[in-house]
């Protein structure tokens, strides 16, 4: 849950000043966008874009906000038999009870969400015949020269290294308490 944690913050705060495709207000668009991209899943031939489109933006925001659901729900939330989230102790019962019901019910849409997602790679692996998994790792994706934004800024790995390690000090710190 720590990991996960970390994770996520690391993930909103690159959000705000990581590299040009990895901010949100470069790729989290209107509803009219992600309806039009929506009506796009059907063309085998739809040219791959730099970053997120609309609805995979859709799909990040929303993995992002489940997974954090999840992560902070867990920390206060209890088995009653065996396990305790590190915060469990600094709530009341009915709190604690609350946490661990959202904790519970919160998984399922998780699940849910991340087998949509996998589909979604799948989907456009196999019919749009375009990889998305090697630049989810690795940030870099090939495409044809007219199709690459015009100015595309690469953040250091330093400064995600950094980001990084701040969130999981922020982590550690909230949890240690």
């Amino acid at each position: 849950g720590y990991a996960v944690l970390t994770l996520v913050g690391f993930r909103i705060v690159w959000g705000f000043i990581g590299s040009t495709t990895a901010r949100f207000a470069t790729f989290v668009r209107g509803p009219r966008e992600v309806l039009a991209s929506a009506r796009d899943l059907a063309l085998r031939d739809s040219p791959p874009q730099a970053g997120h489109n609309p609805l995979g933006a859709v799909s990040v925001v929303l993995l992002l906000a489940i997974v954090l659901v999840q992560a902070v729900s867990g920390l206060f939330s209890s088995d009653d038999i065996l396990v305790e989230g590190p915060l469990y102790r600094h709530v009341s019962g009915a709190t604690a009870a609350w946490m661990t019901s959202i904790h519970n019910a919160n998984f399922d849409w998780l699940l849910a969400l991340v087998a949509i997602h996998v589909a979604a790679i799948a989907f456009y692996r196999l019919y749009k015949r375009q990889d998305l998994i090697g630049p989810m790792i690795t940030g870099r994706k090939h495409l044809a020269s007219d199709a690459m934004p015009t100015q595309v800024k690469m953040q250091s790995p330093l400064l995600a290294l950094v980001v990084l390690l701040g969130c999981a000090a922020a982590v550690w710190f909230v949890v240690s308490r």
